[in-house]
């Protein structure tokens, strides 16, 4: 399979943050030679009067304000060499519309936005909770901090996950295509750790070539040190991880306390299923 059947879906509603999300999904695709899918969303509820009609006549004259956001975030990638394209779906709930936007396009990845919710029962917010544990493909969540815009540093905690491979892949995508370095960072228990943490920092060094990369071994609360690092760095890429509760088990503790707390931009990656690799991990 070549490089140029790679797409990252998008799914934009906030017109707050959709041009930052396509920007990160433009810079994930351009390294892969691959494009970017806009997704939309238009809610109409099953006992809404909107049944009556097709889904086509909704989003065409229900959908206006879906299709501002829509494109203008398709507009954010048009002219960069990225192929870029939208589509507005409709469906009974946000998480149903964006599922049924991948699945259509056969996407390989799928970038979503975060914003906190209070609900105890939440990981990230109902909608992405939903679309994180269903979707078959690669999924980012990005929080976006009060330093999204220019990237200079960005900060890749390194830890044992299968998901891993993909946060240096995105990390290195977003530092060679806006020319930032990127830190390798390892947590660390104890002092007698440290050797083992540098030769897994300088391993991990390799997949990053054609980037800055500087390394660091730190002692201390994983959670803790990664937010304190995340303050002097743009953006912070983390792999999922498995620890914590069974709820909690789409993200990780560690990538869930990170978000909450760091103040920069968090990009958190969950690879596909076992059964459904992405086609990224087979390029």
């Amino acid at each position: 399979m070549s490089d140029d059947d790679y797409c990252i879906a998008v799914a934009v509603g906030n017109p707050d943050n959709a041009e930052q999300l396509v920007r990160t999904a433009r810079d994930v695709a351009r390294e892969r030679d691959g494009e970017v899918f806009v997704v939309g969303v238009v809610v109409t509820p099953q006992e809404s009067p909107f049944a009556l009609f097709t889904d086509e006549v909704i989003a065409r004259e229900f959908g206006g304000e879906r299709r501002g956001v829509l494109d203008r975030a398709v507009s954010v990638a048009s002219g960069t060499g990225v192929p870029v394209s939208g589509k507005l779906f409709v469906a009974s709930s946000v998480a149903r519309g964006v599922l049924h936007g991948i699945r259509e396009r056969d996407c390989d990845a799928l970038l979503l936005g975060w914003q906190e919710r209070t609900r105890q029962n939440a990981v990230l917010g109902t909608n992405v909770d939903r679309i994180v544990r269903r979707a078959d493909c690669d999924v980012l969540v990005e929080k976006i901090g009060a330093l999204a815009g220019t990237v200079e540093a960005v900060l890749l905690p390194v830890a044992e996950s299968r998901h891993a491979d993909l946060a240096v892949s995105v990390a290195r995508a977003i530092a060679a295509n806006n020319g930032a370095h990127v830190t390798l960072l390892r947590v660390v228990e104890s002092p007698s750790e440290e050797s083992e943490a540098r030769e897994l920092l300088a391993a991990k060094a390799d997949s990053l070539s054609g980037v800055e990369v500087e390394t660091a071994v730190r002692e201390g609360d994983v959670s803790a040190v990664i937010v304190a690092e995340s303050e002097r760095h743009d953006v912070t890429v983390l792999g999922a991880t498995r620890r914590g509760a069974i709820r909690r088990r789409v993200v990780g503790s560690t990538p869930r306390a990170v978000g909450r707390r760091a103040k920069g931009t968090i990009i958190l990656a969950k690879r596909g299923s076992e059964s459904l690799a992405s086609r990224v991990f087979r390029l």
